[in-house]
């Protein structure tokens, strides 16, 4: 089956040979996205809370590309560095998804960018809600 790269305006250069989303079949893939400004710097280093509502925008942004909206996500795979962060990753998560919650995992493992604290993938079906 074919597929869309999704790239939004703005968007800097990926780490690594991906899209930030792909688009098939109604289907928006959004990559896994740490918070990075344009010339892939780690955003607020270390504070858990800076660097989810950063990711969400980039998350949010992806998918509003694709043409759908965050109650479209229906799957959303977090990364941790430790599990310090949770409950401030939490707490912003609660913000962007406050009617019915997506399904999600959430895992302790190594990230990419040193300072780096929370990764978030996603899975998004347009037009469900």
């Amino acid at each position: 089956m074919p597929f869309t790269p999704v790239i939004p305006a703005g968007s800097g250069k990926p780490l690594a040979p991906y899209s930030p989303g792909a688009s098939a079949d109604g289907v928006v893939y959004v990559s896994g996205t740490l918070a990075l400004d344009k010339e892939n710097n780690v955003v607020a280093p270390d504070d858990a809370t800076a660097q989810t509502q950063h990711v969400l925008e980039t998350i949010k942004s992806v998918i509003e590309a694709a043409g759908g909206r965050m109650a479209d996500i229906a799957l959303n795979q977090i990364f941790l560095n430790d599990w310090k962060h949770y409950a401030s990753m939490n707490a912003v998560y609660a913000e962007y998804f406050p009617g019915e919650k997506p399904a999600r995992y959430c895992i302790q493992c190594g990230l990419v960018k040193p300072g780096a604290v929370v990764e978030i993938a996603s899975i998004a079906h347009l037009g469900t809600k």
